[in-house]
């Protein structure tokens, strides 16, 4: 069950926060994962920024954002630490592996559909790399402008 998921974290601070009490709570961060066999994979002070709606009577906040990797239980205790830190005014977990899996199984569906859909036609299930030269030349702004004078759509 202690199966390695990757988490991204971002807490918001008020404006007003010392560079040490943010380093201070960054290290308290850093131990809390440490002590459940994670590691943070990267870190980043976005700064001070406007807040979407007030919160706490604050209108901006320091923003810090870091992509964790480690278990289940790691994203509990640090949603409970954080929750009762008062230099902490929101923050949010979300776990970033099941999203990468679910696009990338979509991917794979919309590359099995469309190998199904060229075998119906009689088409081999890949692109030919004339197919893909041909696609890739009418990208151009040759066939834009053409659509732009009803060239291939005629006058509608």
């Amino acid at each position: 069950m202690s199966q390695v998921r990757q988490y991204e974290l971002i807490y918001i601070t008020p404006p007003e926060t010392p560079e040490d009490a943010l380093g201070e709570l960054h290290q308290q961060v850093e131990k809390v994962v440490h002590q459940f066999g994670g590691n943070i994979e990267k870190s980043e002070n976005w700064g001070r920024r406007k807040l979407a709606y007030e919160i706490a009577r604050h209108r901006e906040g320091v923003y810090v954002f870091d992509v964790i990797n480690g278990p289940a239980a790691l994203n509990a205790e640090l949603d409970r630490r954080l929750r009762v830190v008062d230099t902490v005014i929101r923050h949010m977990i979300v776990r970033v592996d099941e999203e990468l899996s679910v696009a990338e199984r979509a991917r794979v569906r919309r590359k099995t559909a469309m190998a199904a859909r060229r075998v119906k036609r009689g088409l081999p299930p890949e692109p030919t790399e004339a197919e893909k030269r041909r696609d890739h030349d009418d990208d151009d702004m040759d066939g834009l402008e053409q659509g732009f004078r009803g060239g291939r759509d005629g006058d509608r």
